[in-house]
């Protein structure tokens, strides 16, 4: 009988086949044609059957269905250890949404994705998730590189580096769709961020253009327990039910992160069918949490794991996030049983597959399923004698999951088609990735580096708002008692063109180098009921760059004042003071009109702080040195109507804060 003539045929290895059965072949192989394998069976009897073009040797290696990623923002490796050390939302907005919006573009993504293909393929990974970008991009270098992918257009509420708008955003990716849906290893997707960046206006055009087209649809959900907590506060509703309800799971759906949900959760994603997948490293880089792996399996939700981008993480070491999958859990819940080794692999393999929606193509090494596989040498001495220990059929996975690292792959197939052998790569140069890459990101140290000591820069970057400056002249002294101006306020003398009383707790973020300016986070509440809700503002003020003038007069320049849209922690973290004052102080308004000239005077009552007082302010916005000149002299004449000496008179705003 003839033998029947294959591409490839390898051979001697432990085949872990992660089939439906669990079927492993200790001494077996995998015959290879046309992209596809043909059989999976004893080395002995494939020899019996195959002959091949290229017959490779694996003995003392794994053969192993070829590694998921079912997460990831490939092109964010040019970001590599751009942050460190920052809740989520710091990250984001405070480094990763103004970097990307300046230097994200179609260039910097598609050599971005060639460094993460290059980095992924070294460690076994075949087939990835991506959400991102100009994601024509990525599938376009995947495609260069050889890699399976699911690419996900990314669309949010806001503009993005390649949309203007969301409906932008949206036309782009039906075009994206249009260009690639025939693809045989590049699926299209869409990718609507998060609820907390979409609408669900978004959701609800995504959903129907995933429907259309018949690709997923991946965003981000319940990745951090504040997230959560503002989701139910807004909609009141979980991410996941929010997201449900607008039937963006009624086709392939894609949950990213997971790391909050509840046992109703659990059902919807198991009622949609719609993928799990956390990401391990970047869920405790970030302080998001762990994930409930074992409940979600219990709930018979499809569990994968992903790296999520290499700026969160920061590698795409998919042998790495096997790893902590298997033992967080045991830590967190006290039972060394919760999660099994086999589990975890599955949900890098088979059930990685089915939470992607490839589970048709990929995810287990059965005959007619495409030929992704990954082979790890075991001769490692981190690994070594573990093989020995044979004695129970799944003593593999324990190997794989706990002793076998990124470094052990020797060999990988997509489609049937090499791209690495014996640790070379073979569809990427690997001194022009990394060229392209050191070559980016030098642009945006540059750019890092000047703004992280321009407080403007910084300011600018998550405010969202054009520079302004404003200049005013102001006098501020102390009082013994506040009558004197009490009664120049009763007086004819001045008009009040409005009036109000409020509590208001500052807080100055102070530098030990004076010339960066300062920041004031300023908590402001009318106890007069003439509003509500609490107002907040942030603003920046500059040292003076004149001297003072005349009569103890201060001429301020404050190069930015909006509200402050954030919370105060936010602050804290993105700026990293060098000191942090606290003032509270009950204040009293009044807009007045005195020789023409609309001041504001404000009677201050420091009632926490190291200036602890009554204190008078006059102030008046200008333009030139000479209508600033006039206003002086006005202040000056008020001041005297309202029987304030001279002594009184202070030249910074609570002098106390700069000995403080």
């Amino acid at each position: 009988m003839a033998l029947e003539q294959i591409d490839t045929l390898l051979l001697n290895g432990i085949v872990v086949t992660m089939d439906a059965a669990g079927t492993i072949f200790r001494d077996g192989g995998v015959a290879i044609q046309a992209g596809a394998i043909v059989a999976v069976g004893p080395s002995s009897e494939l020899r019996e059957r195959y002959t091949a073009n290229q017959t490779i040797d694996c003995n003392n290696h794994a053969i192993v269905p070829g590694l998921i990623n079912g997460h990831a923002h490939v092109p964010m490796s040019l970001l590599r250890g751009i942050v460190a050390d920052q809740q989520l939302d710091v990250w984001l907005y405070g480094y990763m949404f103004p970097v990307e919006s300046r230097f994200v573009n179609p260039e910097f993504v598609y050599h971005g994705t060639r460094l993460s293909c290059a980095e992924m393929i070294r460690g076994g990974i075949t087939s990835f998730v991506d959400m991102y970008f100009f994601e024509e991009e990525v599938a376009r270098a995947a495609d260069q590189a050889g890699m399976r992918a699911i690419c996900g257009q990314t669309v949010m509420k806001w503009p993005t580096p390649d949309a203007a708008s969301y409906d932008e955003g949206l036309e782009r990716t039906r075009r994206f769709f249009e260009q690639w849906k025939d693809h045989g290893r590049v699926i299209p997707a869409i990718a609507p961020h998060a609820p907390y960046t979409c609408n669900s206006t978004i959701y609800r055009a995504a959903a129907d253009l995933a429907r259309e087209f018949d690709v997923p649809l991946v965003t981000h959900l319940s990745e951090t327990a504040r997230e959560v907590e503002e989701a139910r506060q807004l909609v009141d509703k979980s991410p996941i039910a929010y997201v449900a309800d607008l039937d963006a799971f009624t086709g392939k759906g894609i949950a990213a992160h997971c790391v909050h949900i509840d046992k109703r959760d659990m059902q919807l994603l198991k009622k949609h069918n719609a993928g799990a997948v956390p990401c391990p490293t970047s869920n405790l880089k970030l302080a998001s949490g762990v994930a409930k792996y074992s409940d979600m399996l219990q709930a018979g939700v499809n569990v994968g794991l992903g790296t999520d981008g290499p700026a969160s993480n920061d590698d795409q070491d998919l042998w790495m996030e096997v790893h902590l999958a298997a033992i967080l859990p045991k830590g967190v819940t006290g039972d060394p049983t919760v999660v099994t080794a086999k589990q975890v692999f599955a949900m890098a393999t088979s059930m990685g597959a089915k939470a992607v929606h490839l589970e048709h193509l990929v995810g287990s090494l059965e005959a007619g399923k495409r030929a992704d596989v990954t082979i790890v040498e075991l001769g490692g001495l981190h690994v070594v004698p573990a093989p020995a220990y044979n004695y129970s059929n799944d003593s593999i996975y324990n190997h794989l999951v706990y002793s076998v690292r990124s470094g052990d792959v020797r060999h990988v197939l997509i489609d049937g088609a090499w791209v690495m052998q014996d640790r070379q790569l073979l569809t990427l140069d690997e001194n022009e990735v990394r060229s392209n890459a050191m070559r980016i990101a030098e642009t945006i140290n540059q750019f890092l580096s000047q703004r992280e000591v321009n407080l403007l820069d910084k300011i600018l970057a998550i405010g969202g708002v054009k520079q302004a400056e404003i200049f005013e002249v102001q006098v501020k002294a102390r009082l013994e008692d506040a009558s004197g101006v009490e009664a120049l306020l009763a007086s004819h003398a001045v008009e009040i063109t409005k009036a109000s009383e409020r509590k208001q707790y500052d807080t100055y973020l102070l530098f030990d180098d004076a010339t960066r300016g300062r920041i004031r986070y300023r908590e402001d509440h009318r106890v007069d009921g003439s509003r509500i809700e609490p107002k907040y503002n942030l603003t920046l003020t500059m040292p003076n760059e004149r001297e003072d003038l005349p009569s103890a007069v201060l001429l301020s320049r404050a190069r930015y004042t909006a509200p402050a849209d954030r919370s105060l922690r936010f602050y804290r973290e993105y700026f990293s003071p060098d000191h942090v004052l606290e003032v509270e102080k009950y204040r009293r308004r009044w807009r007045i009109m005195y020789g023409e000239v609309d001041f504001a005077v404000n009677i201050d009552m420091i009632t926490s702080g190291p200036a602890k007082g009554t204190y008078l302010e006059v102030k008046s916005r200008t333009w030139s040195a000479r209508d600033a000149e006039s206003k002086t002299q006005i202040i000056s004449e008020l001041l005297q109507l309202a029987g304030v000496s001279a002594d009184q008179v202070i030249k910074q705003e609570y002098v106390e804060l700069a000995q403080a």
